[in-house]
């Protein structure tokens, strides 16, 4: 039986160019898989990258920084294979057996649509909680359902990632992850925190300023009116603002930022409307995350 094939699309604004090589390299150092690699240049070309890509790799220099959704999806019409790879420009993937892996996983359990690895720091310190996308977090080596993902590493079928039509193009940055979560699972099929499958990334402080705590409120609207029924759009919304009200009622300007977005997210267009179906809502629900908070 031929080897599988992997579409591997890694995203970068050209400011990490020797974790960027690194992650590349650890792609095609993959074993019993055939991949086709192409790095996408979010306002920056990587033909001019120093130290340079290894020879083969693709390139797509986009004019302008569309944001990370639409910057991947540019990505994907550029390769082929039967599964997808998206890799961030600072993440790398240690075991040589790791998409083989993978795709020996998503080929022995039908109903798993997407993977997330788990990501261990790489410079030995703990990996962030965060990193685990449960609401109980347990250890980091236990597998589970999920109903989103950290974007940084993530192994699906290519025909999975078309049927949930890419990832949210307008969303810019912030919870896509949720969002393609979802539209997996309207397709019967369940998201998997692969415990056992390793990627690595930097242990970084993430940076909040007004922009994430903005984006973040708005996208959490459009990701409800693009995705939820009706009847579950204010529930939801309205679940995180009285959680955000918790979370920040000591920073006003952090609220003043996120009240910002949320009135945006109300007012702006999020796109197209793809509701889950109430199937969906159930079997979510009874698998322990009904999507309303």
């Amino acid at each position: 039986m031929a080897d599988p094939t992997v579409g591997v699309v890694v995203l970068t604004q050209g400011t990490r160019p020797h974790d960027l090589v690194r992650g590349v390299e650890s792609v095609l150092r993959q074993e019993g898989v055939r991949t086709e690699v192409v790095v996408v240049g979010n306002g920056w070309d990587p033909a001019t990258a120093a130290p340079a890509l290894p020879a083969g790799v693709g390139t797509l220099a986009l004019p302008e920084n569309l944001g990370i959704p639409a910057g991947r999806n540019q990505g994907v019409p550029l390769v082929e294979g039967e599964y997808l790879l998206f890799l961030d420009d600072d993440a790398d993937i240690p075991s040589p057996t790791f998409l083989r892996d993978a795709i020996d996983l998503l080929r022995s359990d039908s109903s798993i649509g997407m993977i997330q690895p788990r990501l261990r720091a790489r410079d030995g310190k703990p990996s962030p909680r965060r990193w685990i996308p449960r609401i109980r977090k347990g250890e980091p080596e236990r597998s589970s359902v999920v109903f989103s993902v950290l974007e940084a590493v993530i192994v699906l079928p290519r025909e999975v990632f078309e049927r949930a039509g890419g990832w949210a193009d307008p969303f810019f940055y912030a919870h896509e992850g949720i969002e393609l979560a979802w539209r997996v699972w309207d397709q019967g099929k369940r998201v998997w925190y692969a415990g056992d499958l390793v990627a690595e990334h930097p242990a970084v402080s993430p940076t909040r300023h007004s922009y994430y705590y903005r984006l973040n409120a708005r996208n959490r609207v459009w990701l409800a009116r693009r995705n939820l029924p009706g009847v579950l759009v204010p529930v939801y919304v309205g679940s995180w603002t009285g959680i955000q009200l918790l979370r920040w009622f000591r920073k006003p300007a952090v609220l003043s930022a996120w009240f910002g977005g949320w009135r945006e997210g109300w007012r702006s267009d999020p796109g197209e409307r793809r509701p889950i179906r109430w199937r969906t809502v159930a079997r979510m629900t009874l698998a322990g995350r009904p999507p309303i908070v």
